[in-house]
């Protein structure tokens, strides 16, 4: 027996044929579905790109313990557990985050491993001169916005591309190893995440007039472009889409040659989606966790039930991807897992409830027909704490003045007697300003109208809490969301209802500048411009206090005010805006 696992990240549903996508070019996502099961209630859960793989490894939620980091010390890896049960595993990735600070201990749980260069900014080819950089929509010009225009200058070809390295190299070790028993191999590409960088062959699948700056990497905000350049980004991602679906295609031409269908499981997932626009927002992480992210595609092939172009309602996410393939292989999972495998086979519920979130966001949980996101109950987002033995962020250590305050903290069941670090943790984006969502998705699919009722809330928060309580939650979570970490949850546990208002604002789209008031200064003037005239900045420092001492501003000083309100999530509301427009005007 052998399986074949194909990773996408960033993959969006709702673009894809066999979900409802009837724009994009992907006929091997189509095929696909012909040959496999096709999951329709597919949840992420701890996100984003290293807390869902470490998901895949141990096959439990991440989330609610620490943020961002590295496989700990006493978690079990799925791959390390097929290894030492005799399966051959062998990782092909070109996901940078995997030899980061972050995430460097994933990869050594193979048996073997290859990676592949200079995917969104990876610190790959050095050069000294700036590199040609056209004119662009992005304002978050991180060092890795610079680094990834280096690294375009060798990928000119798409041979030379970093996914067709990765497909590339995953399909050799197919081919070399098809006549042999036990083994895994994960085919894992960046893409389609942003930069949303493909050929022109791909983009020619999608012809349009565009005349407007470049815009492939659209930054983490509300959207403040025009619908042409919003049109113009979709079409980049679809174009990548595209490519990916290229890919799939040759993975599925080399089962199809090989006649690897009769005793290889295929299963062909993503990590989360992203936002290209839809509610008015791009990206992820910075706005409540819609469908649009969480809500993912899954195919599964298992040549033991022989199933192919069927689909499946029952509730599954992430972490049941782990004993999906240890089942498969024999090995008996650890007890510390609380995914199940996948249901192929027959469409038998594995799960009432499934959580889902990011450290420190909304706690989410949907049981497929409401989708309620908790938020913490005080604007402060505290106590918000880390639990961890490997202090780590995405691209670097912990500070030393993170650690200034640490404590041990208790062994939880799951890491085996261990006592874990215990340090005050931190969030970009606090959550708060969204309030708390209940969505109703029989009537609302699009998740557009959230719905205030007080029955179904405490049903959903009380099957939260009992996720909670299985997951070990630790009792500062509980605190932070205003939620019992002992006894039954009650009325007076509600919050919906009770953050209705502040909700309806953050959920208010901004405006459009040029129906604001302007002058010498606008909603349109780079924000250093106005931190550098002293009235000006008199008018930003009254109304966003602190503004000049941010850190983040010192990396987006050229971004306009419209824009700097686009990143801050709520900081700057559109009356507001008003106000500070109208002050500026009179300068």
């Amino acid at each position: 027996m052998k399986a074949i696992m194909v990773m996408f990240d960033s993959l969006n549903r709702h673009l894809l044929p066999p979900y409802g996508g009837d724009w994009t070019h992907a006929p091997n996502f189509a095929r696909l579905a012909e040959r496999a099961v096709s999951f329709d209630n597919c949840y992420a859960g701890s996100m984003p790109c290293m807390p869902a793989r470490r998901e895949i490894h141990t096959g439990r939620y991440n989330f609610l313990h620490r943020s961002w980091g590295p496989l700990e010390p006493f978690d079990d890896s799925m791959p390390e557990l097929l290894k030492h049960s005799g399966v051959y595993t062998h990782l092909v990735s070109d996901h940078p985050h995997y030899w980061e600070d972050g995430g460097a201990t994933y990869h050594g749980r193979y048996n073997t491993w290859e990676f592949f260069r200079g995917q969104e900014g990876d610190p790959w080819k050095g050069q000294v001169a700036d590199p040609p950089m056209p004119d662009d929509l992005k304002q978050m010009r991180f060092p890795v916005y610079r680094q990834d225009w280096v690294n375009r200058q060798h990928m000119a070809t798409e041979d030379r591309h970093p996914q067709t390295l990765t497909f590339d190299a995953g399909l050799e070790f197919v081919r070399l190893n098809h006549g042999e028993d036990r083994w895994f191999v994960q085919i894992e590409t960046f893409d389609p995440h942003e930069p949303f960088f493909s050929h022109q062959r791909f983009k020619d699948l999608y012809p349009h007039d565009y005349e407007g700056p470049h815009f492939d990497w659209p930054d983490y905000k509300r959207v403040v472009e025009t619908p042409e350049q919003v049109g113009h980004a979709r079409m980049e991602y679809a174009a990548l889409l595209s490519m990916c679906d290229h890919s799939l295609g040759r993975v599925l031409d080399t089962m199809d040659e090989l006649g690897l269908w009769d005793d290889t499981m295929l299963i062909v997932c993503t990590d989360h989606g992203l936002l290209l626009g839809e509610k008015g927002w791009w990206g992820k992480s910075v706005q409540p966790w819609y469908n649009e992210l969480v809500h993912l595609p899954l195919f599964a092939w298992d040549p033991r039930a022989g199933i192919a172009g069927e689909r499946r309602e029952s509730l599954v996410q992430t972490i049941d991807l782990a004993p999906t393939l240890l089942d498969f292989f024999g090995v008996e999972p650890p007890g510390d897992m609380q995914g199940a495998p996948l249901p192929v086979g027959t469409d038998e519920p594995v799960r009432e409830a499934g959580l889902f979130g990011m450290h420190g966001g909304h706690v989410n949980v949907t049981d497929g027909r409401h989708v309620y996101m908790r938020a913490p109950v005080s604007a402060d987002n505290a106590p918000l704490l880390e639990h961890t033995l490997m202090p780590t962020h995405m691209r670097g250590r912990f500070s030393p003045a993170e650690l200034a305050d640490l404590e041990l903290a208790e062994p939880f069941g799951f890491t085996k007697g261990v006592r874990t670090l215990r340090m005050p943790g931190r969030t970009l984006f606090n959550p708060h300003r969204h309030g708390t969502l209940l969505f109703d998705l029989t009537t609302d699919p699009e998740q557009r109208t959230p719905i205030v009722d007080d029955a179904a809330e405490l049903r959903m928060a009380g099957l939260l809490v009992e996720l909670m309580r299985a997951n070990e939650a630790p009792p500062s979570q509980y605190e932070r969301l205003g939620l019992p970490y002992e006894g039954e949850v009650t009325e007076a546990h509600l919050l919906v209802a009770a953050q209705r208002a502040q909700a309806e604002q953050a959920a208010e789209p901004l405006p459009d500048p040029d129906d604001y008031p302007s002058g010498r200064f606008s909603l349109r003037s780079p924000v250093a411009a106005l931190l550098a005239d002293p009235v000006a900045f008199e008018v930003l420092r009254r109304h966003v206090p602190g503004v000049a001492d941010s850190e983040l501003l010192q990396m987006v000083g050229a971004t306009p005010l419209i824009g700097l309100a686009a990143m801050a999530g709520g900081l700057l509301p559109p009356p507001r805006l008003r106000l500070i427009a109208e002050e500026l005007a009179t300068l």
